[in-house]
């Protein structure tokens, strides 16, 4: 197992580093920068900029140089714990990504126990309860929460709660807290809008993770190693959580890989509806004005998450499932 894990942390770092060339290349392959959309708002309300002011600001942004030395200058910057600063805030990328990360992670986090807390039990009674009327509610349910988008769910619950209770769920505080320092108050109104967004973003990952443990388990239940545990007098409750309940949940443990990275980048387009002040709506600004080094720093931090999460994966489903063995 030690030299399994070794190997695989020695495979991450040519891949996070192909990952940031790649990721690179891909944001300045629209054409112009970020220098050409600040330009055209500028010649837009007014304001001329000449050729010689547009060269100076290029050159200043490092935007005149080639591709290649742009990308070195970033790494070796990266290796100094620098991830440059952001044309459009004019501020380091580390305090633009640190202000939103709290709440990101606290959301995503939430979120990700709600969807475990509540998929688990259900995918669990599904299976043991095949064609019960709770079985059939749980697959309605399942559909609905597959096919309704979540930003969709977003809008939904935002017109439900103004117009018959008068609520204004949108964010994470009200408006008299927003500024406040922290304290009991803040902390507390902050729970009383915590709920939508964890409701919202986690809606369809329950229902897909509810699904993959029914059928899981409803496999591992026909199988002949559970009929013989039963012909042996072993309880059923001891059986099913002994046996198959663990073998079924590998293909939940295998999805953390995905679960790291959406800590950072989370729903964007639902953190944009409910207007979250999360990492997400930053780093859809990003790409879209072609500020490279903040959509940069957000993609190369998403990689090495991803690759990471990953390796958690492997090595948690080598301990849950004793099958499971690598050379």
């Amino acid at each position: 197992m030690g030299s399994y894990i070794l190997k695989r942390i020695l495979y991450m770092i040519p891949t996070v580093i192909v990952i940031s060339i790649i990721s690179f290349i891909i944001i300045q392959l629209p054409p112009g920068d970020y220098l050409t959309s600040y330009i055209a708002t500028l010649e837009q309300s007014g304001a001329m900029v000449s050729e010689a002011e547009a060269g100076a600001l290029r050159a200043q942004y490092g935007l005149d140089e080639p591709m290649v030395k742009q990308y070195l200058r970033w790494m070796w910057k990266l290796l100094h714990g620098d991830f440059g600063m952001s044309f459009q805030w004019s501020r380091p990328v580390t305090q633009l990504v640190g202000e939103r990360i709290g709440l990101t992670m606290l959301i995503s986090s939430a979120t990700l126990i709600f969807t475990w807390a509540i998929a688990i039990p259900i995918g669990i009674y599904s299976a043991i309860k095949q064609y019960s009327i709770g079985d059939y509610v749980s697959t309605v349910f399942g559909m609905l929460g597959l096919a309704v988008p979540n930003f969709l769910l977003a809008l939904v619950i935002m017109y439900i709660s103004y117009a018959w209770f008068g609520w204004n769920v949108t964010g994470l505080f009200s408006r008299e807290m927003a500024a406040a320092p922290w304290g009991i108050a803040k902390f507390v109104d902050m729970l009383k809008h915590l709920w939508v967004p964890i409701i919202v973003v986690g809606m369809s990952g329950t229902a897909q993770l509810m699904r993959i443990m029914r059928a899981g388990l409803l496999d591992e239940l026909g199988k002949p190693y559970v009929e013989t545990a039963r012909a042996k007098g072993l309880s059923e409750r001891k059986l099913i959580f002994k046996y198959p309940v663990r073998i079924a949940l590998n293909p939940l443990i295998s999805t953390i890989g995905w679960s790291l990275p959406a800590i950072i980048s989370g729903e964007t387009i639902v953190s944009v509806v409910l207007s979250l002040e999360t990492t997400g709506p930053l780093l859809l600004r990003a790409l879209q004005s072609q500020d490279m080094y903040l959509a940069g720093s957000f993609i190369l931090l998403l990689s090495v998450l991803t690759v990471i999460g990953t390796l958690i994966s492997d090595v948690l489903l080598a301990l849950v499932d004793p099958r499971i063995r690598y050379e």
